[in-house]
């Protein structure tokens, strides 16, 4: 007899929907399997041949940690584009990166873990390079256009599987896992909701990924909205993956549970799927996740739930059918059109912010001074991949100009350190092959260790003369003649290792201590001094080694010696992405570091023509007054250098836009905690101060002209048409972007908002056409009347041209919509986090599961406020639902106090709420006050009568 072939599975067909394909699967796999795959790290099923699987590939500007790629701008950089087709472009380029990186090296995963579409609310975050914009609209439109080339275009089959970083409310390192952003409903549904709802209403988003802190006193890993709100977006399985070691900071750091077992069932039932926690090790949260199923707090249903999201995102990448996935082929890498699509990038992002006098573009013969600390970097940050092709500023400027025209000044403080004994720290030479960190990939590269096979510093009686930088708040870098900086491994030891700084504990700052008649010399990773022994100089608890400061060159000088022999002076200043401002440290100010404001300071000092091009990561407050030409790019990746230069030589003309607020002082910022964007005033939305340099401003070396607006409500659109020309005489591109005001709100609206936006290339003397079609949705608020959406009807201003505030062109056009509606407070009563006002208050969780309340700020006063309350033909009775101890008063419009509820004696805990009534007499139209004092928790307030 012949033996027959064994029927294929269902799950294998690829004739049958994957839904089905799914429930055969799932039907498959034990228990004991299933739970095994809710781990980063799922491993195989041999017995299935299904094969292991990891969530988490970083690709926030090209693939990251898995060694060389092509390194495309900071996030933040590509938002400067505000170019759709652009970014969409890179998503592709990434993602073809992404599969024939996978091809020879099975570590790449196909679940990349971007974009990150965290709104820039505050320019102090560390991670402000890793967002696109602070307005919601810009940020879902290019976060679309990154996720959709990451997807790919098969209808059927994506090329990888994008995931949105970080839900929710994240603006803030410190603190990161334990602090809790009060977001009142307002804010909730029109900022920071809005980006990630947009964004995964496209259609090209595999998932979400929770971030470390909590949002209203729950954490996020917890967060309700997953199912309230994410879940109801798109009818697509959404994979929602913790954030690295967040899982166990539920019990750890944050406290919210008391086991293990209860925060793992609790995460996995408000819709996390797959926990990233220890690494590659998964035995724990197996160990976790069965703990709850025997205690009854999960059951297999559950589990399903979770496993069958992961499967849809495996089966949408192709893997159980090899033979139809078009992707598996790919083998696009590092590729010409990459190269130039790098560079393109790199210039679509550069923005003009000051050009006096058309100092800029420089004319071909400029004797030009290229100094700053910038300029002859091309610097990478944590989510960036290695190295392929580099260009620094002054690379490409002498190319641009010639190197016989390019004099070159640094601006570091060239020195020497001096020991107690007169002998002089000196770098010895070593004959071994350079390294650069990160070129081989890492699963986690914050385990890369430094290197032990250089010889440690020791002294002699000359010494090495080392490059110093301050970074700012006194962090310093110390660098070697070759070019290696000064850094700590493993052992303790100092040695000139490391190509760049870097690593998630960066080993290579210093911090200089004044002592005695010297100072001793802190290294910031270890915590410990540097110390002189025998054996070489390492870092040690004891012995700390008293050095004096011998400077040979102070970088003023050197910038000022070739200054003044220049036509035109380029500073090129800015920070590192791993120092002062990066994920796990906030920055303390928009100032400029003191160094640099040395070096800026010389260089106009000695030549009124200074540019002063900023590579930041973030927004500066510089003094602008004096210099006639200011640029500014996010770290443009490997083209960063000759994007740069091609736009000084004309070659290129600037149009990058700012994605958020420059302000001109840190008395500008609210505090960094400060999420209520609406009471805080921030960003351009409601920021009523004068900026250094507004929301979408941006110079060109054309100029353009508006005209022909025309705009009128078409069914449920509102339709904008209008003409730009170019009336300059170069080929530029140009932002036309469009806002629009509510005139006479009932509650506070945007000053102006952007509601749409186009980047065109016109020659000089064309004209094109554009028109907008804008849903009337896009006017809504969320009224906490009502709890939920509202079009106010009434008069709206439009205003269209360069930038939030160079308006070309304006209109105002009636909108029909729903009248304002009074608080129904009898049939209702107050939801406390539904206020119109508030200070001294903040939103915590109701219970650990759903719901908000309003405490006062540890312990003290509160004082909420309630507009347009109807309280009908009149009431007789209020009561509270409070718990915690202290009193909540109530008074009518500027009235006195008609009530005070007190607490007796505490509640047992902060969720066991109770009900306390009192007398009043009310009726008709007021506005509510209530005023809480105590460490109290009040959740609703109810009316009868």
């Amino acid at each position: 007899m012949t033996a027959q072939t064994p029927p294929t599975p269902p799950f294998r067909d690829p004739h049958l929907p994957f839904a089905k394909r799914i429930d055969d699967l799932l039907a498959r796999l034990t228990l004991d399997e299933k739970v095994a795959f809710l781990h980063q790290y799922a491993p195989a099923v041999e017995r299935l041949g299904v094969a292991a699987f990891r969530t988490g590939q970083e690709a926030l500007h090209g693939v990251a940690w898995m060694g060389p790629a092509t390194v495309f701008p900071q996030a933040v950089g590509l938002g400067a584009t505000w170019n759709e087709d652009l970014v969409r472009r890179v998503g592709d380029a990434v993602s073809k990166e992404v599969r024939a990186m996978r091809a020879r090296d099975d570590r790449v995963g196909l679940n990349v873990w971007a974009p990150t579409v965290n709104l820039l609310r505050h320019p102090l975050w560390g991670r402000n390079e890793e967002g696109y914009s602070e307005d919601p609209k810009l940020t879902s439109a290019i976060a679309t256009a990154y996720t959709r080339g990451l997807r790919g275009d098969h209808p059927t089959y994506w090329r990888t599987a994008p995931v949105l970083k970080h839900w929710l409310a994240h603006n803030n390192e410190t603190g990161r896992d334990i602090s809790s952003s009060s977001v009142r409903p307002r804010v909730l549904h029109e900022y920071d909701l809005r980006a990630f709802r947009e964004t995964v209403e496209a259609g090209a988003v595999a998932g979400v990924m929770p971030a470390y802190n909590l949002v209203n006193g729950r954490p996020n890993h917890v967060s309700p909205y997953l199912r309230e709100h994410l879940r109801t977006w798109t009818d697509e399985d959404l994979l929602v993956c913790s954030d690295a070691g967040a899982p166990s900071n539920l019990v750890d750091s944050e406290h919210y549970f008391d086991t293990h077992e209860e925060a793992t069932a609790a995460s996995l039932l408000s819709g996390v799927d797959s926990f990233t926690d220890h690494g590659t090790d998964g035995s724990t949260i197996v160990a976790r996740v069965q703990g709850a199923l025997d205690q009854g707090l999960l059951t297999e249903a559950d589990v399903d739930a979770a496993v069958r999201r992961q499967l849809s995102v495996r089966f949408r990448l192709g893997e159980f059918d090899p033979a139809h996935d078009p992707h598996t082929d790919t083998k696009d890498f590092d590729t010409p059109a990459h190269r130039a699509l790098a560079q393109e990038a790199a210039e679509q992002a550069v923005v003009l912010l000051k050009n006096d006098d058309d100092l800029l573009p420089l004319a071909h013969d400029t004797r030009l001074a290229v100094v700053g600390l910038l300029a002859d970097e091309c610097k990478l940050d944590w989510y960036s991949g290695t190295l392929i092709h580099r260009s620094t500023p002054l690379e490409g400027l002498y190319e641009q100009f010639g190197a016989e025209r390019v004099e070159f000044a640094e601006g570091v403080d060239r020195i020497r350190l001096r020991t107690s004994q007169g002998a002089f720290l000196h770098v010895p030479s070593a004959d071994v092959p350079d390294e650069v960190r990160g070129a081989e990939g890492a699963l986690d590269p914050a385990l890369l260790a430094g290197r032990t096979d250089l010889p440690p510093l020791n002294t002699d009686a000359t010494g090495t003369e080392l490059a110093l930088v301050d970074w700012g708040e006194g962090v310093l870098t110390l660098r070697a003649p070759d070019g290696r900086y000064l850094s700590v491994a493993e052992d303790g030891y100092v040695r000139a290792s490391a190509d760049q700084p870097g690593g998630w504990v960066v080993q290579e700052t210093f911090r200089l201590e004044p002592h005695e008649n010297g100072h001793l010399l802190l290294h910031i990773g270890t915590g410990r001094h540097v110390s002189v022994a025998a054996d070489g100089v390492k870092v040690a608890e004891e012995g700390a080694e008293v050095f004096e400061l011998v400077v040979n060159e102070r970088g003023e000088d050197a910038v000022t010696r070739v200054a003044e022999a220049a036509d035109v002076v380029l500073v090129v200043a800015g920070n590192d992405p791993h120092i002062n401002g990066r994920e796990t440290e906030d920055r303390t100010t928009l100032r400029l570091p003191a160094h640099q404001q040395r070096l800026l300071r010389a260089a106009r000092a000695a030549n009124p023509n200074t540019v002063l091009a900023l590579v930041s990561a973030y927004p500066y407050t510089v003094d602008a007054a004096d210099l006639p030409a200011i640029l500014w790019t996010a770290h443009g990746g490997q083209a960063a250098g000759t994007a740069l230069a091609r736009v000084l030589a004309g070659e290129v003309s600037p149009a990058g836009r700012l994605p958020q607020t420059w302000y001109a002082a840190d008395t500008d910022l609210p505090d960094l905690l400060d999420y209520d964007v609406i009471g805080g005033q921030q960003t351009y939305l409601y920021f009523e101060g004068i900026p250094l340099f507004p929301f979408g401003h941006g110079l060109s070396y054309a100029t353009f002209s508006y005209g022909d607006l025309a705009a009128r409500v078409e069914l449920d659109a509102m339709h904008v048409q209008f003409t730009v020309t170019n009336t300059g005489d170069v080929t530029a591109d140009e932002v036309a972007q469009l806002y629009s005001s509510a005139v006479n709100p009932s509650v506070p609206r945007p000053l102006s908002e952007l509601i749409a936006h186009r980047r065109v290339t016109l020659a000089p003397g064309e004209a094109a056409v554009l028109s907008f079609e804008v849903p009337l949705s896009a006017f809504e608020f969320w009224d906490v009347k009502r709890g939920g959406w509202r079009l106010e009807p009434g008069p709206y201003d439009f205003f269209l041209g360069a930038s939030s505030e160079d308006i070309r062109l304006r209109t105002t056009v009636r909108l029909t919509g729903e009248p304002a509606a009074p608080r129904p407070l009898l049939q209702q009563g107050l939801n406390a986090a539904d206020f119109d006002e508030q200070s001294g208050g903040e939103i915590v969780d109701r219970t650990k599961a759903a719901g908000d309340a309003v405490a006062p700020v540890q312990g003290g006063t509160a004082e909420l406020t309630y507009r347009h309350c109807d309280f009908g033909a009149g009431v007789t009775e209020v009561t509270v639902e409070v718990a915690g101890e202290g009193v909540v008063e109530l008074s009518l419009d500027s009235g006195p106090a008609l009530a005070q509820l007190a607490l007796s004696a505490p509640t047992s805990g902060p969720y066991d709420y109770t009900t306390l009534g009192a007398g009043i007499v009310a009726e008709g139209m007021h506005d509510v006050h209530l005023k809480l004092r105590g460490p109290l928790r009040l959740a609703h307030v109810g009316f009868s009568g």
